[in-house]
């Protein structure tokens, strides 16, 4: 088949905007419905979405980059359109850094058979057409008046049907600002070019050293150790501590434990929380470029002489343990409870006391759970702990019940009740040698299908509180309670916190005292006798 380019170009402008943005059309008619007042923007809308595009494939037309931008292109949109309609996933910088930080495992718990559907239909095939059309060139001249004469139409007609619906135009952009998000596959472009910027000048700044002057306050010649797990996607309201009326929490139950009912994420997915919340910035002034070259309160401990140890059953420490003692527990040659490729959380307790019993002075230790990582949460426990049934054991969570995905949710929070009940255990062990604590906190949420949202990692200007409002708890060993008021500590623990409190309530438990720490961030440092 013989075409010209102008038309390659609108044919391919025209089947994106049709085809593959339900999802930015569907959130646009809530805003703007079709009622007679409404049709003529919204007719107008998708007329100067098809220019936008018509535009950007004008910019790199040549007779050698137009085919593979358009099948790029389409392929692109393919994906994102799954991805936005199954899990209504908006695909920004902070989402192009969890794909680029994942790992193979994760990205195959995403893999479906409607996903193939998706690439086949509406990415392979028309790619092929692409790839097949024989396009008219006519000589590099004309082939450059072609580009300007599309170029200056697309932007000729974009004003005209634009003109008659300025006072929609004027709500869209300044009021709904949120509705771009969901373009595609344009919004998923700019956002790669600011996450490829950010990369590209992360690594000019040398790394600042912070908490040189950190010196631990001893009052006597007790021994500290502390056990911080980083929990993942663990979202408060189900939580029983919380009011949750399934008994999620059975084993901490027996326990006496602190729990934080108003505990909020620095972001809503691992690769903005996790190093957030180790790091010195509060999450207004957080961004990757300083946290990547600002040492975090980990390496603030380890220059006060503190022992830490980061062991990992996730995709990655973020980069807050590069400078420190980082064990990898997500495979079966490193943890001992694996099944089916599947390692367990607790598997990363294994050797845990003997590294307890070769070190010397104060010990803190990380752990990274896989927790209740999804979508498939089904995986995220053993068969013992499947208590709720039945469960969704499809990673394509719109095809479940929103009864079945919660109960395999609630069963992943089951075993994590169950994961720090045995951290508790060896913290007891310990008692006698050392001012045990164990503290828990998740790096975010997750939604559940609450709104047709699921997972994570919405922007967090419009992230829904499932995926900010977090599960939080601490426990105190015998001899660390003497120096903590619990009745105090008790009457504080529904106030409002975030995980830019971590920072300095670590300093301050592990009796660490420094320029950078700052006593009234610290949660634990009015309940301190």
């Amino acid at each position: 088949m013989q075409t010209s380019a102008i038309r390659l170009i609108a044919l391919v402008a025209l089947f994106i905007v049709a085809t593959d943005n339900y999802r930015f059309f569907s959130e646009v008619t809530k805003v703007f419905p079709p009622t007679r007042g409404n049709l003529g923007f919204l007719g107008s809308l998708f007329i100067v979405f098809v220019c936008v595009l018509i535009i950007l494939f004008n910019l790199v037309r040549s007779r050698w980059t137009l085919k593979p931008t358009l099948m790029a292109f389409l392929l692109l949109a393919s994906v994102i359109s799954y991805f936005a309609n199954s899990f209504h996933i908006i695909v920004d910088d902070t989402m192009i850094q969890n794909v680029a930080e994942t790992n193979s495992a994760e990205s195959l718990d995403l893999f479906s058979i409607r996903l193939i559907l998706y690439v086949v239909f509406l990415g392979l095939l028309p790619a092929l057409f692409v790839y097949r059309a024989r396009i008219e060139y006519r000589g590099f001249r004309r082939e450059q008046i072609s580009r300007l004469f599309m170029l200056s139409g697309a932007l000729v007609v974009m004003v005209l049907v634009m003109l008659p619906f300025g006072k929609h135009y004027s709500s869209f952009f300044r009021e709904h600002k949120p509705l771009r998000f969901d373009t595609n596959p344009t919004y998923a472009l700019y956002s790669a070019g600011k996450y490829l910027t950010a990369s590209a000048f992360a690594g000019e700044l040398p790394l600042q050293q912070i908490g040189l002057d950190a010196h631990q306050v001893k009052e006597s010649s007790d021994r500290r150790l502390v056990v911080m797990v980083v929990g993942e996607a663990a979202r408060a309201d189900h939580f029983a501590f919380n009011g949750y009326p399934r008994a999620t929490n059975p084993r901490l139950a027996a326990e006496n434990i602190f729990n934080f009912s108003e505990m909020y994420s620095c972001g809503t997915s691992t690769a903005v929380s996790v190093p957030c919340m180790f790091s010195p910035f509060e999450r207004s002034a957080y961004s990757d470029k300083k946290a990547k070259a600002t040492e975090n309160v980990l390496d603030v401990l380890t220059h006060a002489g503190v022992q830490v140890l980061w062991r990992d059953n996730n995709s990655s420490s973020k980069g807050v343990a590069d400078r420190l003692p980082y064990e990898n527990f997500r495979d079966p040659g490193s943890n001992p409870v694996c099944n089916g490729g599947e390692c367990r959380d607790s598997g990363m307790l294994s050797g845990l006391q003997g590294y307890i019993d070769s070190k010397e002075g104060d010990i803190v230790i990380v752990l990274h759970q896989m927790g209740n990582h999804g979508p498939a949460y089904y995986k995220r426990y053993p068969t013992a702990f499947a208590r709720f049934a039945p469960v969704c054991r499809d990673n394509e969570l719109e095809t479940c019940r929103d009864e079945e995905i919660v109960n395999a949710y609630d069963n992943a929070i089951l075993y994590t009740d169950y994961f720090l009940a045995q951290i508790i255990q060896l913290l007891k062990n310990n008692d006698e040698r050392f001012k045990t604590a164990l503290v828990y906190m998740s790096d975010h949420g997750e939604s559940l299908g609450e709104g047709g949202l699921y997972l994570h990692g919405m922007p967090y200007l419009i992230a829904p509180d499932e995926q900010k409002h977090v599960a939080a708890l601490m426990w105190f060993g015998s001899r660390m309670r003497q120096e903590i008021d619990g009745n105090a500590l008790s009457h504080i623990v529904d106030n409002r916190f975030s995980q830019d409190n971590l920072f300095h309530t670590l300093l301050g438990l592990m009796n660490v005292r420094s320029s950078v720490y700052v006593e009234n961030k610290d949660i634990l440092a009015e309940v301190r006798s």
